[in-house]
């Protein structure tokens, strides 16, 4: 969760307005309405004010729901996504292993089925790139560990 809905979701919670919240802490109805928005964000006073205010820590402000993140991706996805890249890599090696070998001997020897071989191994090796890539985009894998 961003720290925008972070804000907007505990200003509701505390009852308050966005120009109740402003007045709190200092600051303008329109800095409010641009956090909750995402258009810009808090500073760090602003975020010990917050913080304060809404009785949670800044960490908790910023980072959300932290169980609700953590539950994203479930182990089982985990594991599927482990095994993808698994695989990916394993092709990544073989393609750049076998090149040189599959090159020399599809050439000198004109056995043009060793390259045609590597070629299907190649592309093998970017459709699993690709098949990593969207499991990494339909899960948000990049903002997690």
């Amino acid at each position: 969760m961003e720290i925008a809905a972070q804000i907007r979701k505990h200003r509701q919670q505390a009852g308050l307005s966005q120009e109740q919240l402003a007045q709190n802490i200092y600051v303008t109805r329109q800095t409010v309405s641009n956090w909750e928005t995402g258009k810009s964000y808090p500073d760090i006073h602003s975020l010990l004010l917050l913080s304060s205010l809404f009785d949670v820590t800044v960490d908790q402000l910023i980072k959300g729901d932290i169980e609700t993140m953590k539950q994203e991706i479930s182990q089982d996805e985990v594991r599927t996504f482990n095994r993808e890249a698994r695989v990916f890599a394993a092709l990544c090696l073989l393609s750049a292993v076998t090149f040189i070998p599959a090159a020399a001997l599809g050439f000198s020897r004109n056995q043009w089925w060793v390259l045609g071989l590597w070629m299907f191994l190649y592309g093998l090796t970017v459709y699993e790139a690709f098949r990593v890539e969207k499991l990494k985009k339909n899960h948000n894998l990049h903002t997690y560990r």
